[in-house]
């Protein structure tokens, strides 16, 4: 009879977020004025430190790229016109071939989006990758359309073990598609911030491999990170997907160094 009546009881409404919002801005004070923490990107205190470690201001400063945009590559293309000519690929991407069928990103690699990506990478901001996520997912659904897993791609064990997590695994987690770590670097790679770009490629060549007991095989597969400088980390990487079977290999990243010289 007791566990009959308490399963008559209702239980308690739940709050809503209406009703919330006192309590969040009570705690945003609290938390303002005790502990003072900074946007992890512009180091201005943030005004709601409960929504986050960057502040409204630096999202809503992030610069997009506007289509036309390469299909293949993600790059932005002049107008158009170029695209009904060149069937929407750059000159580049025309010249040469590639293991990825289609690529983009969020931005390019400059101002608050590079702040943002970095305080996620170098800040220890794992947190920061949510809303990056959304942001990408929002912007290129329809390169996430028919992808059936999210690969990140690896560290090598010693940066892994050195940062404490993986930004791109961190990003791929919050994509909204399944995603599995596949792929694993099998030689620790000198940075590639500062290398030219025939200097990159080499510099990734050979360098990651199928993890043991991973299948690819059949799969529409996307490849997540934080930044393509030259593509040539995300084109390492596709041909070890193609070669294990993978049907389709796309590619997305928070930013791309974009214009000359990539």
């Amino acid at each position: 009879m007791l566990s009959e009546s308490r399963s008559r009881t209702s239980p308690p409404p739940a709050q809503s977020p209406r009703n919330l919002r006192p309590l969040t801005a009570v705690a945003d004070c609290l938390i303002a004025v005790l502990v003072a923490p900074a946007c992890a990107a512009c180091d201005i205190p943030l005004a709601s430190p409960t929504s986050g470690a960057v502040c409204a201001s630096c999202w809503n400063a992030i610069d997009t790229f506007p289509p036309p945009w390469c299909e293949r590559c993600g790059d932005a293309l002049p107008s158009w016109r170029v695209v009904s000519v060149a069937s929407a690929t750059c000159a580049r991407c025309r010249r040469r071939g590639s293991a990825l069928s289609r690529a983009r990103a969020l931005g390019p690699y400059d101002g608050a989006l590079r702040r943002i990506v970095q305080a996620l990478k170098y800040g220890r901001r794992p947190t920061v990758a949510r809303r990056l996520a959304q942001l990408l997912a929002g912007a290129h659904g329809d390169l996430l359309s028919g992808v059936e897993l999210a690969v990140p791609v690896p560290l090598h064990r010693g940066r892994h073990r050195q940062r404490g997590f993986n930004q791109a695994e961190e990003l791929a987690r919050h994509l909204g598609v399944p995603w599995a770590r596949v792929l694993r670097r099998t030689r620790a790679t000198p940075s590639q911030t500062g290398l030219p770009a025939a200097r990159r490629h080499a510099n990734v060549r050979g360098a990651f491999s199928m993890r043991r007991r991973t299948y690819v095989d059949g799969l529409c597969v996307l490849l997540v990170d934080d930044v393509c400088t030259t593509g040539a980390t995300l084109e390492s990487c596709a041909r070890v997907l193609r070669q294990a079977g993978a049907r389709e290999v796309r590619a997305i990243t928070a930013a791309r160094v974009a214009g000359p010289g990539r």
